[in-house]
């Protein structure tokens, strides 16, 4: 008898896990089926963006040269992330696609947006450009309408946000282009080097410093130089209009094609302030990555 008791406890298990996995599989097969692809694109199709608005200017971007610059309605180089946050629309997933929508119910026959992805602005083609509308928010879950070929989905806010942008947070605020090789500075035009005319260059991976009494440490240069120049973007940028008037200490940069590059010393304090004249901007560093900047470890003896 109580073998008998045990056996149909056992079928009892069986059959209970066997419902349970009968009930749930075909739940999360739903629950698979239910998020949509807005897209099957790749970033590398596009070489062009333009993000258009119902009341102001449209801001583009084009690529040139692999990197992102700004267009309009000003020229300058787009920072690559922020750029990339904007094309990501394409890798959008969705758990609701209307097909055949009305657009006036989720506020697109009037979007707020366009999202404009262009694989050639030259191009004449209809499928050369696809575009993103974006429209009302779902108060519900917190998402956007956009709608895209025929069909509107509800997607995350951070797509319009990211489209929205300001124009001057677009700016890549690294000083430095990332087709600029540093070769080397010329420090002798800031106070604290004009005496004794600081120059401290880079050849054959090799730092040499115009102070004969200087030991550098090369580790600890190559450093410096990566983590104060080559990877030390500035918190914020602004626009530059040099005054002739005025004289300003500066830095030049030694590049590997032999060209300079002048960068103006606006200020120092609380903030250094560093102007660069040939592409119009000012770039904001703390102050503590900014003397590290401008006062390279050249390790000189102490008298």
């Amino acid at each position: 008898m109580k073998k008998r008791w045990l056996l149909n406890l056992v079928m009892l298990c069986v059959v209970a896990s066997l419902v349970a996995f009968l009930y749930l599989r075909p739940k999360q097969t739903a629950e698979q089926e239910a998020n949509y692809d807005i897209s099957a694109y790749k970033l590398a199709e596009f070489n062009a963006i333009s993000v258009e608005f119902p009341a102001k200017a449209a801001v583009k971007l084009d690529k040139v040269n692999g990197f992102w610059r700004l267009s309009a309605p000003i020229n300058m180089r787009a920072d690559q992330a922020s750029v990339q946050r904007i094309l990501s629309i394409i890798a959008a997933r969705s758990k609701d696609k209307i097909t055949n929508p009305d657009l006036e119910k989720f506020g697109l026959n009037n979007p707020a947006l366009k999202l404009k992805l262009i694989r050639d602005k030259n191009s004449q083609d209809k499928d050369n450009v696809e575009e993103f509308t974006f429209g009302t928010h779902n108060p519900v879950t917190d998402e956007q309408y956009v709608a895209h070929r025929n069909a509107v989905y509800l997607v995350s806010n951070n797509y319009a946000e990211a489209a929205s942008t300001q124009v001057i947070e677009l700016i890549d605020k690294s000083p430095l282009k990332p087709t600029e090789k540093i070769a080397g500075f010329d420090f002798s035009h800031l106070e604290q080097w004009s005496d004794t005319r600081l120059n401290v260059d880079l050849a054959d991976g090799k730092w040499n410093v115009s102070i004969a009494a200087a030991k550098p440490q090369q580790n600890e240069m190559n450093e410096w130089l990566d983590f104060s120049w080559v990877h030390n973007p500035a918190k914020s940028v602004e626009m530059y209009t040099p005054d002739r008037k005025i004289t300003y200490p500066y830095v030049l940069i030694k590049l590997a094609d032999g060209s300079k590059v002048r960068f103006d010393k606006i200020q120092e304090s609380p903030d250094l302030l560093l102007a660069r004249p040939d592409e119009g901007l000012i770039y904001n560093f703390p102050s503590d990555a900014g003397f590290t900047m401008l006062n390279p470890p050249i390790n000189i003896p102490s008298k």
